[in-house]
């Protein structure tokens, strides 16, 4: 393993300018503090996180677009991260197939050291920009694809190689960061920097800037789900239906998307496999199950669409 980390002696002159690694001498005390008082200063940080998120909204949208016309292409979303960041991604990453039906492959999680740094930490892997540009080639990564550095820093070099690395291949790029002017977000087509300043605990990142790097994540693969029509309205109509409770919670959307009687939902989800879209689109449209899958397969997944041509034949 290849390290691209700088001296000690550099390395904490360059930690010192970071606004995620600052001292906040105010709160030198707090170990003394009420349990109750020190969950009021917690939760007063906290509220800061949203404010500092709204003011990269435009930024945020933007790589929402761009990706969801290259995932739109067949492309995939690709997170790349090292600790905290690493498993923010990965866990957006797994959260996709159960809500939103894409493959394990469409929306992937990629973090320094591999799987076994998910509960423990590799020894060096996150200074590693070779590390992660040798993942991605792993991963055959195309053109097509989106991958997004996270790095509460902005400087990992594992995020940094990533994002690096997927440019040169002509992938969109995105680099998630909570320091201004960071080389992550340099190296990305699409910077987005959310400051959210100094921790409660001096450069604990899991902390509020591992939230906002949640908030943003979860933008980014919602959004994009909705644009590819992954959802009607707000109904999750591409959830699998993989244990009871996600059965119960298919009625229930077939339901509220329909308005159908119990018995008519039972027969559509029965006729379509369980598929949720499609049972709605064959309430709604007054279509059988084959020439569903058929509207649906014609208007790449998107519901309304389909349900525009269905009941345009009426």
């Amino acid at each position: 393993m290849t390290s691209t980390s700088p001296a000690p002696g550099e390395l904490r002159a360059q930690l010192d300018t970071l606004t995620t690694e600052a001292f906040r001498p105010e709160l030198a005390d707090i170990d003394r503090l009420p349990t109750l008082d020190l969950a009021r200063l917690m939760n007063g940080e906290d509220q800061t996180v949203p404010r500092a998120v709204a003011a990269q909204l435009p930024r945020i949208a933007d790589a929402i677009d761009a990706t969801a016309e290259r995932m739109a292409r067949g492309g995939r979303l690709i997170y790349a991260g090292a600790g905290t960041p690493g498993r923010l991604g990965i866990l957006d990453a797994s959260e996709c197939p159960p809500t939103f039906n894409t493959d394990p492959g469409e929306v992937v999680g990629l973090i320094a050291g591999g799987p076994s740094a998910i509960v423990k930490a590799v020894e060096g892997a996150e200074d590693s920009g070779e590390l992660a540009a040798a993942d991605l080639k792993a991963l055959e990564l195309t053109a097509d694809d989106t991958v997004v550095g996270i790095s509460a820093s902005g400087r990992t070099p594992y995020a940094v190689g990533a994002v690096a690395h997927a440019r040169s291949l002509g992938a969109l790029t995105i680099g998630l960061s909570c320091n201004a002017g960071s080389p992550l977000a340099a190296a990305a087509e699409h910077g987005i920097e959310v400051v959210v300043g100094p921790e409660l605990l001096t450069a604990s990142t899991r902390l509020k800037a591992g939230t906002a790097q949640k908030l943003v994540l979860n933008m980014l693969s919602t959004i994009t789900m909705i644009r590819l029509g992954k959802t009607y309205g707000n109904l999750m109509v591409d959830v699998r239906a993989s244990n009871e409770k996600l059965r119960a919670r298919s009625r229930r959307i077939v339901a509220l998307a329909t308005g159908a009687s119990d018995d008519e939902i039972e027969t559509a989800l029965a006729a379509t496999g369980g598929e949720v879209k499609n049972a709605i689109l064959t309430i709604l449209g007054s279509v059988d199950a084959p020439t569903a899958a058929r509207l649906l397969t014609e208007s790449r997944g998107h519901l309304r669409a389909a349900l525009r041509v269905a009941t345009a034949r009426e």
